[in-house]
Protein backbone atom coordinates (compact mmCIF):
# COMPACT_ATOMS: atom_id res chain seq x y z
CA UNK A 1 0.00 0.00 0.00
CA UNK A 2 1.18 3.53 -0.72
CA UNK A 3 2.05 6.23 1.80
CA UNK A 4 -1.05 8.18 0.86
CA UNK A 5 -3.22 5.08 1.37
CA UNK A 6 -1.79 4.55 4.83
CA UNK A 7 -2.23 8.18 5.87
CA UNK A 8 -5.73 8.66 4.44
CA UNK A 9 -6.96 5.29 5.67
CA UNK A 10 -5.73 5.89 9.20
CA UNK A 11 -7.12 9.43 9.33
CA UNK A 12 -10.57 8.31 8.19
CA UNK A 13 -10.63 5.12 10.24
CA UNK A 14 -9.43 6.71 13.47
CA UNK A 15 -11.83 9.63 13.01
CA UNK A 16 -14.74 7.18 12.73
CA UNK A 17 -13.45 5.23 15.74
CA UNK A 18 -13.38 8.32 17.95
CA UNK A 19 -16.63 9.73 16.55
CA UNK A 20 -18.55 6.59 17.46
CA UNK A 21 -16.61 5.79 20.64
CA UNK A 22 -16.67 9.33 21.96
CA UNK A 23 -20.26 9.54 20.78
CA UNK A 24 -21.40 6.73 23.05
CA UNK A 25 -19.59 8.38 25.98
CA UNK A 26 -21.43 11.62 25.20
CA UNK A 27 -24.75 9.83 24.83
CA UNK A 28 -24.41 8.25 28.28
CA UNK A 29 -23.04 11.41 29.97
CA UNK A 30 -25.45 14.18 29.00
CA UNK A 31 -28.79 14.59 30.76
CA UNK A 32 -30.32 15.93 27.54
CA UNK A 33 -29.37 12.75 25.68
CA UNK A 34 -31.85 9.96 25.04
CA UNK A 35 -29.20 7.47 26.21
CA UNK A 36 -28.40 9.30 29.47
CA UNK A 37 -27.14 6.93 32.17
CA UNK A 38 -27.34 3.89 29.87
CA UNK A 39 -24.33 2.56 31.75
CA UNK A 40 -21.00 0.85 31.32
CA UNK A 41 -22.30 -2.02 29.19
CA UNK A 42 -23.55 0.49 26.61
CA UNK A 43 -20.12 2.16 26.58
CA UNK A 44 -18.30 -1.16 26.17
CA UNK A 45 -20.58 -2.23 23.34
CA UNK A 46 -20.41 1.19 21.73
CA UNK A 47 -16.61 1.15 21.64
CA UNK A 48 -16.58 -2.40 20.30
CA UNK A 49 -18.91 -1.49 17.46
CA UNK A 50 -16.87 1.66 16.86
CA UNK A 51 -13.74 -0.46 16.36
CA UNK A 52 -15.59 -2.81 14.04
CA UNK A 53 -17.02 -0.01 11.90
CA UNK A 54 -13.72 1.85 11.65
CA UNK A 55 -11.82 -1.34 10.80
CA UNK A 56 -14.20 -2.28 8.01
CA UNK A 57 -13.98 1.22 6.54
CA UNK A 58 -10.20 1.65 6.64
CA UNK A 59 -9.02 -1.95 6.45
CA UNK A 60 -8.89 -2.17 2.64
CA UNK A 61 -6.92 1.10 2.47
CA UNK A 62 -4.43 1.12 5.35
CA UNK A 63 -4.86 -2.19 7.14
CA UNK A 64 -6.83 -0.48 9.90
CA UNK A 65 -4.23 -0.21 12.65
CA UNK A 66 -6.14 2.76 14.18
CA UNK A 67 -3.92 2.54 17.25
CA UNK A 68 -0.19 3.24 17.75
CA UNK A 69 0.03 0.28 20.13
CA UNK A 70 -1.19 -2.00 17.33
CA UNK A 71 1.26 -0.37 14.93
CA UNK A 72 4.15 -0.99 17.34
CA UNK A 73 3.11 -4.61 17.88
CA UNK A 74 2.90 -5.25 14.12
CA UNK A 75 6.26 -3.51 13.56
CA UNK A 76 7.90 -5.83 16.11
CA UNK A 77 6.14 -8.86 14.64
CA UNK A 78 7.21 -8.04 11.06
CA UNK A 79 10.51 -6.32 11.95
CA UNK A 80 9.53 -3.38 9.75
CA UNK A 81 9.37 0.14 11.18
CA UNK A 82 9.43 2.09 7.92
CA UNK A 83 5.79 3.20 7.94
CA UNK A 84 5.36 3.62 11.70
CA UNK A 85 5.67 7.46 11.73
CA UNK A 86 3.10 7.75 8.94
CA UNK A 87 0.65 5.52 10.81
CA UNK A 88 1.16 7.57 13.98
CA UNK A 89 0.55 10.85 12.16
CA UNK A 90 -2.64 9.68 10.50
CA UNK A 91 -3.94 8.23 13.76
CA UNK A 92 -3.43 11.34 15.90
CA UNK A 93 -4.95 13.60 13.23
CA UNK A 94 -7.91 11.27 12.80
CA UNK A 95 -8.47 11.11 16.56
CA UNK A 96 -8.59 14.89 16.79
CA UNK A 97 -11.01 15.13 13.85
CA UNK A 98 -13.25 12.51 15.44
CA UNK A 99 -13.32 14.41 18.74
CA UNK A 100 -14.32 17.61 16.97
CA UNK A 101 -17.13 15.73 15.20
CA UNK A 102 -18.44 14.50 18.57
CA UNK A 103 -18.53 18.13 19.76
CA UNK A 104 -20.47 19.16 16.65
CA UNK A 105 -22.93 16.26 16.91
CA UNK A 106 -23.60 16.99 20.61
CA UNK A 107 -23.15 20.76 20.51
CA UNK A 108 -26.46 21.57 22.22
CA UNK A 109 -25.92 18.88 24.85
CA UNK A 110 -22.45 20.25 25.66
CA UNK A 111 -23.86 23.74 26.21
CA UNK A 112 -26.81 22.52 28.27
CA UNK A 113 -24.59 20.29 30.43
CA UNK A 114 -21.93 22.92 31.05
CA UNK A 115 -24.44 25.59 32.03
CA UNK A 116 -26.42 23.29 34.33
CA UNK A 117 -25.98 24.47 37.94
CA UNK A 118 -26.18 20.90 39.19
CA UNK A 119 -23.10 20.16 37.07
CA UNK A 120 -20.95 23.29 37.36
CA UNK A 121 -22.47 24.86 40.48
CA UNK A 122 -23.49 28.40 41.29
CA UNK A 123 -21.53 31.50 42.22
CA UNK A 124 -20.88 30.62 45.90
CA UNK A 125 -17.46 30.31 47.54
CA UNK A 126 -17.58 26.53 47.71
CA UNK A 127 -18.52 26.44 44.04
CA UNK A 128 -15.46 28.54 43.26
CA UNK A 129 -13.31 25.94 45.02
CA UNK A 130 -14.94 23.25 42.92
CA UNK A 131 -14.19 25.20 39.76
CA UNK A 132 -10.57 25.61 40.83
CA UNK A 133 -10.33 21.85 41.40
CA UNK A 134 -11.78 21.22 37.95
CA UNK A 135 -9.24 23.54 36.38
CA UNK A 136 -6.43 21.49 37.91
CA UNK A 137 -7.94 18.05 37.33
CA UNK A 138 -10.64 16.57 35.14
CA UNK A 139 -13.47 18.84 34.06
CA UNK A 140 -17.13 17.73 33.93
CA UNK A 141 -17.08 16.65 30.25
CA UNK A 142 -13.51 15.35 29.96
CA UNK A 143 -14.87 11.80 30.13
CA UNK A 144 -16.54 12.34 26.76
CA UNK A 145 -13.09 12.91 25.28
CA UNK A 146 -10.55 10.98 27.34
CA UNK A 147 -10.11 8.41 30.08
CA UNK A 148 -9.44 8.82 33.78
CA UNK A 149 -8.85 6.51 36.75
CA UNK A 150 -11.38 5.72 39.45
CA UNK A 151 -8.51 5.44 41.95
CA UNK A 152 -5.38 7.46 41.25
CA UNK A 153 -2.50 5.10 41.74
CA UNK A 154 0.19 5.67 39.15
CA UNK A 155 1.64 2.17 39.02
CA UNK A 156 -1.72 0.42 39.15
CA UNK A 157 -3.17 2.69 36.46
CA UNK A 158 -0.12 2.16 34.24
CA UNK A 159 -0.14 -1.60 34.82
CA UNK A 160 -3.86 -1.82 34.00
CA UNK A 161 -3.34 -0.08 30.65
CA UNK A 162 -0.33 -2.27 29.85
CA UNK A 163 -2.16 -5.51 30.67
CA UNK A 164 -5.31 -4.57 28.75
CA UNK A 165 -3.30 -3.51 25.69
CA UNK A 166 -1.28 -6.73 25.70
CA UNK A 167 -4.57 -8.64 25.43
CA UNK A 168 -5.79 -6.47 22.56
CA UNK A 169 -2.59 -6.48 20.50
CA UNK A 170 -1.82 -10.14 21.08
CA UNK A 171 -5.35 -11.04 19.98
CA UNK A 172 -4.80 -9.04 16.79
CA UNK A 173 -1.34 -10.45 16.06
CA UNK A 174 -2.39 -14.08 16.50
CA UNK A 175 -5.45 -13.93 14.27
CA UNK A 176 -5.25 -16.53 11.52
CA UNK A 177 -2.39 -18.59 13.01
CA UNK A 178 -4.63 -21.67 13.07
CA UNK A 179 -5.28 -21.11 9.35
CA UNK A 180 -1.63 -21.36 8.29
CA UNK A 181 -1.12 -17.65 8.65
CA UNK A 182 -3.67 -16.71 6.01
CA UNK A 183 -5.52 -14.41 8.37
CA UNK A 184 -9.24 -14.11 9.00
CA UNK A 185 -10.12 -11.44 6.47
CA UNK A 186 -13.32 -9.55 7.16
CA UNK A 187 -14.06 -11.75 10.18
CA UNK A 188 -10.98 -10.32 11.89
CA UNK A 189 -12.59 -6.92 12.44
CA UNK A 190 -15.58 -8.56 14.11
CA UNK A 191 -13.36 -10.67 16.37
CA UNK A 192 -11.31 -7.60 17.33
CA UNK A 193 -14.53 -5.76 18.17
CA UNK A 194 -15.55 -8.55 20.54
CA UNK A 195 -12.08 -8.46 22.13
CA UNK A 196 -12.49 -4.71 22.76
CA UNK A 197 -15.90 -5.31 24.36
CA UNK A 198 -14.40 -8.04 26.54
CA UNK A 199 -11.55 -5.77 27.63
CA UNK A 200 -14.02 -2.99 28.44
CA UNK A 201 -16.20 -5.24 30.56
CA UNK A 202 -13.36 -7.07 32.30
CA UNK A 203 -10.47 -4.57 32.54
CA UNK A 204 -12.08 -1.20 31.89
CA UNK A 205 -13.20 -0.50 35.45
CA UNK A 206 -9.99 0.94 36.93
CA UNK A 207 -8.95 3.40 34.17
CA UNK A 208 -11.63 3.45 31.48
CA UNK A 209 -9.39 1.33 29.19
CA UNK A 210 -7.73 3.73 26.77
CA UNK A 211 -5.68 0.85 25.22
CA UNK A 212 -4.85 3.33 22.45
CA UNK A 213 -2.59 6.39 22.89
CA UNK A 214 -4.28 8.56 20.25
CA UNK A 215 -7.77 7.58 21.42
CA UNK A 216 -6.89 9.42 24.62
CA UNK A 217 -4.36 12.08 23.60
CA UNK A 218 -6.05 13.41 20.45
CA UNK A 219 -9.43 14.07 22.10
CA UNK A 220 -7.71 15.44 25.22
CA UNK A 221 -5.95 18.04 23.06
CA UNK A 222 -9.29 18.90 21.45
CA UNK A 223 -10.90 19.24 24.89
CA UNK A 224 -8.17 21.70 25.86
CA UNK A 225 -8.67 23.75 22.67
CA UNK A 226 -12.46 23.80 22.24
CA UNK A 227 -14.35 26.91 23.41
CA UNK A 228 -16.49 25.07 25.97
CA UNK A 229 -17.85 27.12 28.89
CA UNK A 230 -17.02 25.83 32.37
CA UNK A 231 -15.22 22.85 30.84
CA UNK A 232 -12.62 22.58 33.60
CA UNK A 233 -9.19 21.07 33.20
CA UNK A 234 -7.89 18.43 30.81
CA UNK A 235 -6.09 16.47 33.58
CA UNK A 236 -2.66 16.64 31.95
CA UNK A 237 -0.99 15.19 35.04
CA UNK A 238 -2.62 11.85 34.19
CA UNK A 239 -2.39 12.12 30.39
CA UNK A 240 0.95 10.31 30.04
CA UNK A 241 -0.41 7.04 31.46
CA UNK A 242 -2.91 6.24 28.66
CA UNK A 243 -0.14 7.04 26.17
CA UNK A 244 2.79 5.20 27.74
CA UNK A 245 0.80 2.22 29.02
CA UNK A 246 -0.64 1.14 25.66
CA UNK A 247 2.69 1.70 23.85
CA UNK A 248 4.47 -0.49 26.41
CA UNK A 249 1.70 -3.07 26.18
CA UNK A 250 1.87 -3.13 22.39
CA UNK A 251 5.63 -3.64 22.49
CA UNK A 252 5.33 -6.45 25.04
CA UNK A 253 2.64 -8.14 22.93
CA UNK A 254 4.93 -7.96 19.91
CA UNK A 255 7.71 -9.54 21.97
CA UNK A 256 5.41 -12.30 23.23
CA UNK A 257 4.40 -13.03 19.64
CA UNK A 258 8.03 -13.35 18.58
CA UNK A 259 8.84 -15.66 21.48
CA UNK A 260 5.76 -17.86 21.44
CA UNK A 261 4.21 -17.77 17.97
CA UNK A 262 6.76 -16.73 15.34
Amino acid sequence: MSSSDIFIGEVIGTAVLILLGGGVCAAVTFKKSKAFEAGWVAIALGWGFAVMTAAYISGPVSGAHLNPAVTVGIAIKDDDWSDVPLYFLGQILGAMIGAVLVWIAYYGQFLAHLTDREVVGGPGAQDLKAVEAQEKGAGPVLGVFSTGPEIRNTWQNLATEIIATIVLVLAILTQGLSDNGKGLGVIGALITAFVVVSIGLSLGGPTGYAINPVRDLGPRIVHALLPLPNKGGSDWSYAWIPVAGPLIGGAIAGGIYQLAFA
